[in-house]
C-alpha cells in the first residue's frame, strides 16, 4: 500500500511521500495564487477557476471569502449554498465533507490530522488523519476549531471560540472549549 493509499484509507501515513508532497505543494501554489490576486470585479471569473482547481466538486453557489489555506484541497466536499468567511483553514488529509446552507465564520480551522500521542512517534513525518462531516444547515462562529473525526449533525450552531472534539448530534447548539450541549434548537 503506497503512502497515499493509507492517507486515503484513513491510516498512518507518511507526509513527507513525494506523491503527498506532491499534492501539498500544488494547494500551496493554488492558495497562495488565489491569495495573492487583488479582487476586482475582472479577477472573479479567474479566482473562481483556480478555486475549481483547488476543490474540483465545489458548487458554483460556494462563497469562499479570501484569505482561504488547505492542505490538498481536492478532499473537501462542499454542498450548495456554503459561505466560508475569510481566513479559513482546512486541513483536508483526511476529508472534509460540508452540507449544504452552511455558514463558516471567519477564522475557523477545520484540522483532520492527527499526530501521534507518544512524543518518540512524534518526531517521525507520520500522522493519521482522520475525516470530519458537517452537515447540512450549519451555523459555525467565528474562530471555530473543529478537531479531526468529528462529525457535526444538521441544523447544529457552534458558538463563537468553541474547539468541537466530539461528535454533535442535529438540532443543538454547542459552545465552549471542549463544546458541549448548550441548548436544543426547534
Amino acid at each position: 500500500m503506497t503512502e497515499l493509499e493509507k492517507l486515503y484509507a484513513g491510516k498512518k501515513y507518511n507526509y513527507s511521500d513525494p506523491e503527498i508532497s506532491q499534492l501539498h505543494n500544488k494547494a500551496f501554489f493554488l492558495t497562495s495564487k488565489i491569495n495573492n490576486t487583488i479582487v476586482t470585479e475582472e479577477n472573479c471569473a479567474y479566482i473562481k477557476k483556480l478555486m475549481k482547481c483547488l476543490i474540483p466538486d465545489m458548487d458554483d453557489s460556494v462563497m469562499i471569502i479570501l484569505p482561504f489555506r488547505c492542505d490538498i484541497g481536492s478532499r473537501i466536499k462542499i454542498g450548495k449554498n456554503v459561505t466560508i468567511n475569510y481566513n479559513c483553514s482546512f486541513l483536508d488529509n483526511g476529508g472534509i465533507e460540508i452540507g449544504d446552507n452552511t455558514l463558516i465564520g471567519p477564522d475557523c480551522h477545520i484540522l483532520t490530522s492527527q499526530h501521534p500521542i507518544d512524543y518518540k512517534e512524534r518526531r517521525k513525518p507520520e500522522e493519521k488523519s482522520l475525516p470530519i462531516k458537517i452537515g447540512e444547515d450549519c451555523w459555525l462562529g467565528g474562530n471555530v476549531t473543529v478537531c479531526p473525526g468529528v462529525t457535526i449533525g444538521n441544523r447544529v450552531i457552534v458558538a463563537a471560540g468553541s474547539v468541537v472534539v466530539n461528535d454533535v448530534p442535529d438540532d443543538v447548539m454547542v459552545a465552549g472549549n471542549p463544546a458541549v450541549i448548550k441548548k436544543k434548537l426547534q
